[in-house]
């Protein structure tokens, strides 16, 4: 059995060449376009894949992606209906996106951009009571999966009123209100300062932060986006801002990247840019996810961590 190794934009091999490594005895591991019998080619790993890479492979299985997220290939023209697709969960991974949004969240709550545009004017200027403490800044978490549930259970026990809504009903850890659908979206949403956006990138969800979401949110609110750069309507969040509606963005994916060199988001002066560096998963974790879908396929059983592919996640 095979498994061809598909980007391009990453070099997998280079990437992840140690963890094949333990998987060496099992499968062998070819680079795309393989040039071999393309028959025994059960398995692949992919990160934007080129647009007919899946075509050249007709007894594919399983796709392996090297993320959370799986958008990229499911958006590739050539992925049949019957292959499954699969994601990566990582602890860790939830870990660093929790202390990331974390820090927008307490930075929002205690006014950290006013502090550092008085450092820039060298003014010392306590705010003292303008301060509020974090049980009056209610935060609403767009995706409830793995990543979104740590998210909301830390952002928690710091003392935030924490709000999480996902497509379809979840149960929540107590201490955390959980919404669901489109009515409990717009509920969420009348009740939300800060917003997280969690989500995978569906047709459902491909633009979801824009004029109306922004103008159910609090007057004056934070816009938390480490979703996917798909999901932000640029334009909305810049009139957003403008009218006051929102009061500052932090922002770590775009919908193209690296984000281009006049791009108003690099100078606004209520937006925070960071190059997609919220979270990474870890090599470890993929290599754990990559084996075990191995041993499936050779079993003949379904892969764990196979996604829904009408859901998209």
């Amino acid at each position: 059995m095979r498994c061809v190794l598909v980007s391009k934009s990453l070099d997998l091999r280079g990437y992840l060449g140690p963890e094949f490594v333990h998987a060496a005895d099992r499968i062998e591991i070819v680079s795309h376009p393989h040039d071999g019998p393309a028959m025994d080619v059960r398995l692949a790993v992919a990160w934007h894949p080129p647009d007919d890479a899946f075509e050249h492979y007709p007894n594919l299985q399983a796709v392996c992606s090297i993320g959370a997220g799986v958008d990229n290939i499911l958006a590739c023209p050539s992925l049949r209906p019957d292959v499954d697709v699969i994601r990566v969960v990582d602890p860790a991974q939830a870990q660093m996106m929790s202390g990331f949004v974390a820090w927008h969240v307490i930075g929002h709550q205690r006014r950290f951009a006013t502090y550092q545009a008085q450092q820039r004017e060298q003014r010392w200027k306590r705010l003292g009571l303008d301060v509020r403490r974090a049980q009056d800044v209610p935060v609403g978490i767009l995706g409830f999966g793995e990543i979104g549930r740590r998210v909301a259970t830390d952002l928690a026990s710091l003392g935030f009123p924490v709000m999480a809504w996902s497509r379809t009903a979840k149960p929540a850890p107590h201490g955390i209100r959980a919404f669901d659908g489109a009515a409990g979206l717009d509920a969420m949403l009348g009740q939300t300062e800060i917003l997280v956006n969690l989500l995978p990138l569906t047709p459902e969800t491909r633009g979801i932060l824009n004029r109306r979401t922004f103008g159910r949110m609090y007057r004056g609110g934070y816009l938390i986006q480490v979703g996917r750069g798909e999901h932000l309507v640029e334009a909305d969040l810049l009139a957003a801002l403008e009218n006051g509606q929102l009061s500052g963005a932090a922002l770590d994916v775009f919908s193209t990247e690296p984000l281009a060199p006049r791009h108003p988001f690099w100078c606004h002066p209520r937006i925070l840019v960071t190059p997609h560096e919220a979270c990474e998963v870890s090599v470890a974790a993929i290599g754990t996810t990559f084996r075990a879908t191995v041993e499936a396929i050779r079993a003949g059983q379904r892969p764990p961590l196979t996604i829904d592919r009408t859901r998209g996640y």
